[in-house]
């Protein structure tokens, strides 16, 4: 995500942080780079003005001039000015206490992904241990009910729907079914057009009206850049927006959206979605993103993740394995596993510190894992669970199963066998610990 303008800003970062001292010149061409990388990610005008001139003003101050590290202190600045334009801090939902109903009115142009999000943010909300519904209001899209209808099983969430085509009737009916069956949270799905209209306009006002949400929430396009920033104005002008849900963000190479939303309507991003599947679906950091666009990594993010898939027992129970080299192929495959449930390995990728800059455009190969977990899953237990009965006819019939060849099972089992020596060096080697974790820290 946001490609494009990190790799400039990351290689700002990297040419102002080894300067030991900042003269004005250095700063107006620093900042003249950035200005050309904003336009070109597509953010607003207005933005990039006030982003430059208070950038200018503030780097040529005694602070960062006559500073101990000027270009620590220059880069400094540069991350707190991008953390401002997305928000300063990250705002939570403001949703009443668990006895009472509270009401998210989502509205949206059609294709923005606003019943995906829908159902996205329900199954967040019941991962918190709220007790969230669904109304489908959609009633223009085709097909719009039946597919909350599925999302919401899919993710264990009851949808009110019913035959008609009013959707104050079924707004109004849904909150009569919410309160009846001690839900606290309604999720309201509202019809997209493509393009603002005053009928879509009048239908939602209705529909809000009606309601008296506790949240208006518009699901809009992170790939149409100043273009979600326009509509966002208009739906707030018409309908007093309370924050901005932003789909397709792991897709948004340029960032226009995300860095002019909240200056330019004052409405905080909330939720980014990163990806197709239901965990796909992130509170929004301003602070997190600010350091994945200067190449500083999320180091926060990439922990959160990884403890929301790796469950406490489990890391212990496979720490013993690596011990006493009992880890098997079975293992491998687990946590292969694990690793794709963590979200794309080019989203991880940007979480470490430093390694986007050092993978610059290069592609990352997700076959490669793909095919170790096929050449895995083609094998027995018995086999996965003591990889030394693999031989040669055996690995024949793996590759033949797998779809690939037995060079790529052989190189897959020497490189098991390399991984579970390391492993058991490390875990009996508080040197190698030391310095793997200074490595890693480095990197």
């Amino acid at each position: 995500m946001l490609e494009k303008i990190s790799n400039t800003f990351t290689d700002v970062v990297r040419k102002l942080s080894g300067k030991s001292s900042i003269t004005e010149k250095n700063i107006e061409e620093t900042v003249e780079q950035i200005k050309i990388a904003l336009l070109e990610a597509d953010v607003n005008l207005r933005v990039v003005r006030r982003f430059v001139n208070s950038t200018i003003e503030e780097a040529k101050g005694e602070k960062v001039l006559r500073a101990v590290d000027p270009g620590q202190q220059f880069v400094k600045i540069i991350h707190d000015k991008i953390v401002s334009l997305l928000g300063d801090e990250k705002q939570d939902l403001k949703l009443k206490g668990p006895d009472t109903l509270s009401i998210i009115l989502l509205l949206g142009l059609q294709g923005a992904g606003k019943t995906t999000a829908a159902s996205k943010l329900a199954a967040r909300l019941a991962k918190e241990g709220r007790k969230p519904m669904l109304a489908a209001c959609d009633l223009v899209r085709p097909a719009a009910i039946q597919q909350l209808c599925v999302l919401g099983e899919k993710i264990g969430v009851p949808v009110h729907h019913e035959d008609t085509k009013d959707a104050v009737k079924v707004a109004k009916d849904a909150i009569k079914e919410a309160k009846k069956g001690g839900y606290d949270t309604l999720i309201i799905d509202t019809a997209g057009r493509l393009q603002i209209d005053q009928d879509m306009m009048a239908e939602i006002a209705e529909v809000k009206k009606a309601t008296s949400p506790d949240e208006v929430l518009l699901v809009a396009d992170a790939m149409t850049g100043q273009n979600a920033v326009d509509i966002a104005k208009t739906f707030d002008e018409a309908l007093q927006l309370t924050g901005v849900i932003l789909t397709k963000f792991d897709s948004d190479a340029r960032g226009g959206a995300a860095l002019s939303l909240k200056s330019i309507t004052g409405k905080p991003i909330l939720f980014i979605g990163t990806g197709e599947k239901t965990e796909d679906f992130e509170p929004f950091h301003p602070e997190r993103i600010a350091s994945r666009i200067l190449g500083m990594g999320d180091i926060v993010s990439l922990v959160e993740k990884a403890q929301a898939t790796i469950d406490e027992a489990e890391a212990e129970k496979l720490q013993k394995k690596m011990m006493s080299e009992t880890f098997t192929l079975q293992d491998m495959l687990d946590q292969l596993q694990r690793v794709k449930k963590m979200g794309s390995l080019q989203s991880l990728i940007e979480m470490v510190p430093g390694m986007a800059a050092q993978m610059g455009n290069q592609e990352i190969d997700t076959s490669a894992m793909k095919r170790q977990e096929a050449i895995i899953l083609s094998m027995t237990k018995k086999e996965r669970a003591n990889h030394l009965i693999i031989g040669p006819s055996r690995r024949k019939r793996i590759a033949k199963g797998s779809g690939t060849s037995v060079a790529e099972v052989n190189r897959l089992i020497k490189q098991f066998e390399k991984t579970r020596l390391a492993m058991k060096k490390l875990t009996k080697n508080k040197g190698l610990q030391a310095k793997f974790m200074q490595q890693f820290g480095g990197m």
